[in-house]
């Protein structure tokens, strides 16, 4: 995907929402005062349809093969493909550019759905309400809420999204809010269930995405602090 060095506005106003957020919840006004301004980047220069696709070739790989394999699909089609183009590709190409038989398997089905209209273009999906889109982009062969939920938050800026089965969410969940061995990084056993993020969460509506940035921002601190010698998970 090409970033064009811009980013557009968001679609809220962070101050009144960290307002909120500290007025609700001061435990995390406290880790919001620790990690500094909200600083949220968009990136609107991808269609819904080129977002997913890239989500789809970064699944269940580390990022720089993903990266690699996208770069190579890129040089293949001069861009990002259009969706009848990747309809009409065969898979020998798509196979040699290092995209799996399960993967060019949901990004044909990624492709007919846009073609069909269930993937909206952009400027639809700007009108539709978050759980529509949920609804819509999780008929994709391959799509979860999870990714549904990161194109929420990361390219459209929807303020009230609160991924409760991220892991980073859950870990710096449980760097705020819970208390966590000093002595080892933590263990998946250390995490809270995603209903425990959920309840404390309302109290964060209509802001959790913000919440939610936080969470990321625990985790980075967490690792820029952790004891020499020892790995920050």
């Amino acid at each position: 995907m090409i970033h064009d060095g811009r980013s557009p506005k968001l679609p809220f106003d962070p101050k009144k929402a960290i307002a909120h957020l500290r007025l609700g919840d001061p435990k995390l006004g406290a880790l919001i005062d620790r990690a500094g301004p909200f600083a949220l980047r968009l990136d609107h220069s991808a269609t819904p349809f080129e977002s997913l696709l890239e989500s789809i070739l970064y699944q269940q790989l580390h990022g720089k093969a993903a990266a690699a394999i996208h770069r190579r699909l890129r040089e293949y089609f001069g861009g990002d493909p259009a969706p009848q183009l990747l309809l009409d590709t065969p898979d020998e190409p798509l196979r040699a550019a290092g995209v799996s038989t399960n993967k060019i398997k949901a990004l044909r089905d990624l492709a007919a759905r846009t073609l069909d209209g269930t993937v909206p273009g952009h400027a639809a999906i700007l009108k539709m309400s978050d759980a529509d889109i949920v609804e819509r982009l999780t008929e994709v062969r391959g799509i979860g809420s999870w990714t549904v939920e990161m194109l929420l938050i990361f390219r459209l800026g929807r303020p009230d999204v609160l991924p409760v089965t991220d892991y980073g969410v859950r870990k710096g969940y449980a760097l705020t809010f819970m208390r966590v061995p000093k002595s080892r990084p933590l263990e998946a056993s250390d995490l809270p269930k995603p209903d425990v993020v959920f309840r404390r969460g309302q109290r964060w509506a209509p802001y959790r995405s913000v919440a939610s940035w936080y969470m990321w921002r625990a985790c980075h601190l967490a690792r820029n602090t952790a004891p020499t010698g020892r790995s920050a998970r």
